[in-house]
């Protein structure tokens, strides 16, 4: 969704069967999201996969994506309805990701 006033994409990747497990989902999740926050005015990345996809949520979830929570009977698939588990990623998670003060402990020493 995006609009003058919204900059929010849902972003996706659908791998053929050979290319699973090696990580290259992971990459391309991370070369894409920093490519979008490099070049675009995005300031909120989602990501949704089904709950049974445990591999897509690591994969999102190495890659900077946060889990939110989970939507139920959001799509329907196989004749059923699925829940789907939403992930977020914002530009302000990358930018504290490298900045240098975030590796500095705080007033308190943490």
């Amino acid at each position: 969704m995006t609009s003058r006033s919204s900059y929010c994409w849902n972003i996706g990747a659908q791998l053929l069967s050979e290319a699973r497990g090696r990580g290259v989902g992971t990459q391309a999740q991370r070369l894409l999201t920093r490519y979008l926050f490099a070049h675009t005015p995005v300031v909120r990345l989602e990501a949704d996969t089904e709950s049974g996809n445990i591999a897509e949520q690591r994969a999102l979830e190495k890659s900077g994506f946060t889990r939110e929570g989970v939507l139920r009977s959001c799509v329907f698939r196989d004749g059923q309805w699925r829940d789907v588990v939403r992930y977020s990623l914002l530009r302000d998670d990358i930018a504290s990701a490298r900045s240098p003060a975030s590796d500095r402990p705080n007033a308190k020493g943490e």
